[in-house]
């Protein structure tokens, strides 16, 4: 027998495909799209293998790519301290900064020294890359143990271009979860999509912050610092260019200007004077001009490269063809080869595959394979998308003939009508050409796109849409697109939707003097900035609305009542969902009033109003343990629900499952339990089937938010599992709690920040039962599978996760005591208010035996009752945190204490009775009437008053 080594050893073998594997770490891949993301060890950046300064100078932009690292870094000591401070400084071991800041400004450069800094000093560092398109990871298997590490650094790259729901499945890497501290850097160049993914973040645990990187002139001393960055950029720019005395090129006068305050605009500047002074020639003094100049040096060497030919190199593209296909590139990315070729094609470019490999000899790919790697800088890129297209005013640089009909032809959708997958790309670089201060020109060609096709901004995805935000766009076109945002919204667009809402709503609120008219902007924007998570900018913004309508209902209310309805309503979902239950609460009391006012002369138009507000009530009520109104309340929302629903199922049974559950919550709190049973199985057979029938388009503004989805529908199970256990329907309760977390697992398969702690919690309970009914081991299974979620939340936020592991933990030792037949018997919830407590027939003991009162022996039924009476406290205690109830729910009375309240419950009063020797149950209920069969007292209690 051979002895296996104790390190970790992985083995990738591939035949007819693709291999990549990561050791430590997890690897979520798509089906018919390759990795979701890919990770990689960190690794020093250097200039490719057999390559010198030769090679770089032939083309000057190589001399920029960060890639690279030409440029020994320099400057920004104030945000590698800060950065610093932030990596080894205490609080939640999981911890995200969002650095954003315009392209160019350094982000890339300052995380490479952040991250080497950090490995210097015993950090683990890894990568993360979007791979959700064409082109494949680098063959092999990426080592990301984290043996004898101090800690763990992500680096995430153009995180404001991920889909929320890829940015939320990498959060969920177990790489995440160890328990080393773990820091997540996210640099990206807008800060719109950050408050979504800050929430991602904060519900798995992590603490966050955000820090923009300032441009230079924000700074003291600001025009030396950048002197400073220009002589370093300078010195070893002329090191490659072999000029042997670099201080021969002065700093030109006009780095104070507003062009320079980016590390880049630096860097150009530095180069551009290098390359002009070896030239004999004087660099120009603007940022256009220094891209021109660039740009100019790019194509001198395809023109070398094309004269080469004659001179046997293999190279055959003339120059105006290769600025053709590198425009291409810049639109598309890199890509594979079948579908470079294809992009070629639909051009009417000749000799694709000549092309290629021309453009690759210029371009050589990042990624083995890959085609159309695209120009770095992505600064330059863009300044050379906009000198292409016609319009500019730069003099020496013309534009090409072909370029406006590229961008048509490469953003078309397919014969399907399906959108280029490169679309975000293309979109999100035009754009950023166009933006504010560059490139004016530009935002006609990005109109002439989306006028032609204002569905793909939508299509391109929420990074699009927040670059778009940034641009100065005909309101036309903007109108264009918000007429094909999905009216609920959508997880990876809403961050995107939200800042085009912005944009849009400014231009709106312009053109119109009308109070209502801004007043429902304003209530509309709410509703974006809710989905988008800026809860308290949602507040204010709908506050707003409801602030004009309330003034012009004062002086017309038949008119304007109606809308100051529909905004409190809404105000009140936003303030509850900020937090601010008070003021969620007062917003749906005069939302009620007003809508029943209405309601009484016009029903069919106002009672949906109504219940929505009856609703919204209701979970105030709730919240401030106030269960009886909330109740009655929510009853009469879903009284006109019902009725609704059986006119428009589509657009009303939503609401009338909302109330279901809400009123089954209630009734389980006011021990009500049948009711709660019953409401709650409707509730789940309405959502089930409103699932499986798919959203439908709103009906009118306030029906707008009542759609159900899976999410609900595994709430609505959980309570029903607990509600059926609490029945002795055990079986039933099983299904109901594994069906829960099975669709809990699937959600949180793809987000799991927002439903790891409901699954955990779903876990725990059903794991629970699945112990007391017998399945030891896969209660045990289940159990250790929430404890693990539980821990790794824990850890991120040991004080919103304490309390579900611990009672996590407690139902992984009953599934272990179960299974070995050891320890004592751990009663739920629900177990000591309705199985024991709320009746008078049976004891259970620590063995789960159940015996009949009236079969025990009156000394034995005396030492229950005083086990009982000592846990009183405690008991009530738990039942008023668990049930989420007041003290007066429960019934107890003004001064009593807990050991009285418990005396008075049904269990205690038949022990009391069988200790006396007398019978467990009366001849009489405390209702005054027989108790035989035929007649239900599951209503009566002690001190019931029956008229």
């Amino acid at each position: 027998m051979s002895r296996t080594s104790t390190g970790s050893r992985q083995v990738i073998r591939v035949e007819n495909g693709f291999g990549y594997g990561v050791v430590g770490a997890d690897l979520h891949v798509f089906p018919d799209r390759g990795p979701v993301y890919l990770l990689s060890e960190y690794g020093p950046a250097s200039v490719p293998a057999g390559q010198d300064a030769a090679w770089l100078t032939a083309q000057p932009s190589r001399l920029l790519n960060a890639r690279f690292q030409v440029v020994d870094f320099t400057g920004r000591d104030r945000e590698r301290t800060a950065l610093a401070a932030w990596r080894d400084g205490g609080g939640p071991r999981l911890s995200a900064t969002w650095l954003h800041g315009p392209g160019g400004q350094g982000k890339t450069r300052l995380a490479a020294q952040f991250a080497a800094d950090s490995a210097a000093v015993g950090w683990k560092v890894v990568t993360a890359a979007h791979g959700s398109g064409t082109i494949q990871p680098s063959p092999g298997s990426q080592d990301l143990r984290l043996d004898g590490a101090s800690g763990l650094l992500l680096i995430v790259d153009y995180a404001d271009r991920w889909p929320l729901s890829h940015l939320t499945w990498l959060f969920s890497n177990q790489l995440l979860h160890r328990s080393l501290p773990t820091r997540v850097l996210l640099l990206a160049r807008s800060v719109a999509p950050w408050p979504a993914v800050r929430s991602a973040l904060e519900e798995a645990g992590a603490g966050t912050g955000d820090s923009a990187l300032p441009p230079l002139d924000e700074r003291g001393g600001e025009l030396e610092e950048r002197r400073a960055m220009f002589a370093v950029a300078r010195d070893r720019f002329a090191a490659c260019y072999g000029l042997a005395d670099a201080t021969a090129v002065e700093p030109p006068d006009h780095l104070g200007g507003p062009d320079f305050g980016l590390v880049l605009a630096l860097h150009m500047a530095a180069l551009v004077a290098v390359d002009a002074h070896t030239r004999g020639s004087r660099p120009p003094k603007d940022m256009a001009g220094l891209s021109a100049y660039l740009l100019d040096r790019e194509r001198r060497h395809w023109t070398r490269l094309h004269e080469n030919r004659l001179e046997g190199l293999d190279y055959a593209t003339s120059p105006s063809v290769m600025g053709h296909v590198v425009f291409t590139a810049a639109l598309t990315g890199a890509t594979s080869y079948a579908d470079g070729t294809a992009l070629l094609n639909a051009l009417s470019l000749e000799h694709p595959g000549r092309l290629l490999a021309d453009h690759t000899t210029c371009y050589p790919a990042q990624e083995p394979g890959a085609v159309l790697e695209p120009l770095y800088p992505d600064r330059l890129a863009e300044d050379f998308l906009a000198l292409s297209l016609p319009g500019h005013e730069a003099t020496g640089y013309p534009a090409a003939p072909w370029a406006a009909d590229t961008v048509g032809v490469l953003t078309a959708c397919d014969g399907e009508g399906a959108p280029p997958g490169y679309a975000a790309r293309a979109l999100t670089f035009l754009a950023s050409a166009a933006a504010p201060h560059r490139w004016p020109h530009t935002v006609r060609h990005l109109e002439a796109v989306l006028r032609g096709d204002p569905a793909l901004a939508v299509a391109a995805g929420g990074a699009a849409l927040s670059a778009l935000a940034a641009v100065d766009l005909d309101p036309a076109v903007l109108e264009a697109i918000d007429a094909h945002l999905p009216q609920h919204g959508q997880v990876d667009l809403d961050a995107g939707i939200d800042a085009f809402t912005r944009r849009l709503t400014g231009h709106r609120l312009a053109a119109t003097d009308d109070p209502a008219e801004h007043a429902r902007l304003h209530q509309n924007l709410g509703f974006r900035m809710t989905r988008a998570g800026h809860r308290e900018g949602a507040v204010a913004a709908t506050e707003q609305a409801v602030g004009i309508l309330r003034r012009l209902a004062a002086a017309d209310p038949a008119v304007y009542e109606p809308e100051l309805a529909t905004a409190l309503a809404q105000l009140s979902e936003c303030a509850f969902r900020a937090d601010r239950t008070r003021a969620s609460r007062r917003a749906a009391e005069e939302a009620v009033g007003i809508f029943r006012g209405l309601a009484a002369n016009d029903p069919a138009a106002y009672e949906p109003g109504l219940a929505l507000s009856l609703s919204h009530l209701g979970h105030g009520m709730s919240q401030e343990r106030r269960q009886e109104e909330a109740l009655s309340t929510v009853q009469r929302a879903m009284g006109i629900f019902q009725r609704l629903a059986v006119i428009d199922p589509a657009v009303y049974e939503p609401g009338l499952a909302m109330t279901l559950a809400q009123a089954a919550v209630y009734s389980w709190r006011l021990r009500r339990w049948a009711d709660a049973l019953t409401s709650a199985e409707r509730s789940v057979e309405i959502i089930r089937r409103r699932v499986a029938a798919g959203p439908v388009s709103p009906a009118s503004g306030f029906t707008r938010s009542m759609t159900v989805e899976e999410s609900d529908l595994a709430v609505a199970l959980g309570n029903l599992g607990l509600f059926l256990w609490g029945a002795r329907r055990r079986d039933d309760a099983l299904a109901a709690l594994r069906e829960a977390a099975g669709i809990e697992r699937r959600l949180a398969a793809v987000h799991p920040a927002a439903h790891e702690p409901s699954l955990a919690g779903t876990l725990t309970n059903l794991g629970t039962y699945l112990a007391l009914s017998g399945h030891g081991t896969e209660a045990l299974a289940v159990t250790g599978e929430a404890v693990e979620i539980c821990r790794r939340l824990a850890a991120g936020s040991a004080a919103e996760f304490e309390e579900p592991l611990r009672k996590a933990r407690k139902a992984h030792e009953t599934a272990q005591d179960r299974l070995t037949g050891a320890g004592p018997r751990s009663w739920t919830l629900e177990e000591h208010y309705v199985t024991l407590l709320n009746q008078d027939e049976v004891w259970q003991d620590a063995q789960d035996r159940r015996h009949r009162l009236d079969d025990m022996e009156p000394r034995y039924c005396g030492n229950v009752l005083r086990f009982l009476l000592r846990q009183a406290d405690d008991l009530f205690g738990a039942l008023v945190d668990g049930l989420a109830v007041s003290p007066e729910a429960l019934g107890r009375w003004e001064g009593e204490d807990a050991e009285a309240w418990l005396a008075r419950q049904p269990l205690a009063i038949a022990l009391r009775r069988r200790s006396e020797g007398k019978p467990a149950r009366p001849g009489l209920c405390y209702c005054g009437y027989p108790i035989q069969p035929g007649w239900n007292h599951d209503h009566c209690y002690p001190g019931i008053i029956v008229d």
